[in-house]
């Protein structure tokens, strides 16, 4: 397998000349490697911009999220995001929530919600050495790790931090496309940065709850966050807002507290720590066997192979 990465200059900011250096390292790459019949993967509609003079057997468009209804989102997107729809084979989404929102678009719509490396993040239960950021960090502690960004209701942290000064929040993740000044900056707030995957075991292992405190506005309209399961595999009890992709089926088979204002947050965070039992991990892990990241490339690949074999006659 051959992983190219293009390289952009920092001072192209202007959309088509990017579009015109990555068309031309595409068009060589091919070229080098002599690449024939292949299949284009899309995660992004923006890519049509170098990309559609190419003749694949197959088009897959993997739409993750709602991208148009993040900030900064190319004024192009949605008008990018019809065309690919006209090329596509198969449109996979991210979520059960985006499937509903996308299946009137296209005639081939798959859902394949986030899923896991349950072993990866179950190492966590195991652990009992905290990272040197982390050690200092007074009990009880309320976990988050992700990008910080404006999908996050920082109101809603700092009520939480203000109303319980004896909980301590610990934000782990990079603050992006929104102004580090406006994060909620208390004493019980503790924001350690970025964190590579191989280190968030050890990370998840010290905290008494993990949280999913994201803002209910069009940028979580349709997320299904991944790290919801990761966290389960981890053995920590979650609250989350009320995401529709966490309220099902998270919230529904009871996996997840669900609440919404500073008052429930806290309610629900407390009452995660003091109902936590070796049952509900027993739930968890049933619930997390039928789900793994190589199951879903299975049948991703059963699904993209059915696509080229119709069209090569299966020669």
């Amino acid at each position: 397998m051959i992983l190219a990465v293009p390289h952009i200059p920092h001072d192209m900011l202007h959309e088509i000349g990017a579009d015109k250096i990555q068309l031309g390292l595409i068009d060589k790459m091919f070229t080098d490697y002599g690449v024939t019949e292949h299949v284009l993967w899309y995660y992004t509609p923006m890519a049509l911009g170098f990309t559609d003079h190419l003749k694949p057997i197959a088009v897959v468009y993997d739409c993750m999220d709602e991208l148009s209804a993040f900030k900064n989102a190319p004024a192009a997107l949605r008008e990018r995001e019809s065309q690919l729809f006209k090329l596509a084979d198969l449109v996979f989404t991210g979520g059960q929530s985006l499937y509903e929102s996308k299946r009137d678009h296209h005639h081939s719509v798959y859902a394949f919600p986030s899923s896991i490396e349950a072993a990866h993040f179950a190492r966590a239960r195991g652990i009992n050495e905290d990272p040197d950021d982390q050690r200092d960090i007074p009990a009880p502690r309320v976990g988050f790790f992700g990008v910080i960004d404006e999908r996050m209701d920082l109101d809603l942290i700092a009520g939480v931090a203000d109303a319980r000064p004896d909980l301590h929040l610990v934000m782990i993740g990079p603050v992006v496309k929104i102004d580090e000044e406006n994060l909620p900056r208390r004493s019980n707030i503790h924001y350690l940065g970025g964190k590579s995957y191989k280190e968030l075991p050890s990370y998840l292992s010290g905290w008494d709850v993990a949280m999913l405190p994201f803002a209910r506005n069009e940028s979580t309209r349709f997320i299904s966050p991944t790290k919801t399961p990761e966290y389960l595999a981890a053995g920590c009890p979650v609250v989350s807002t009320s995401i529709r992709d966490v309220v099902r089926p998270y919230g529904q088979k009871g996996l997840v507290h669900i609440a919404d204002t500073v008052e429930e947050f806290i309610t629900a965070i407390e009452t995660a720590m003091q109902t936590d039992s070796p049952q509900r991990l027993m739930e968890v892990d049933a619930f997390l066997k039928q789900m793994s990241w190589d199951l879903t490339w299975s049948n991703m690949s059963e699904l993209i192979q059915g696509v080229v074999n119709k069209k090569t006659g299966n020669r």
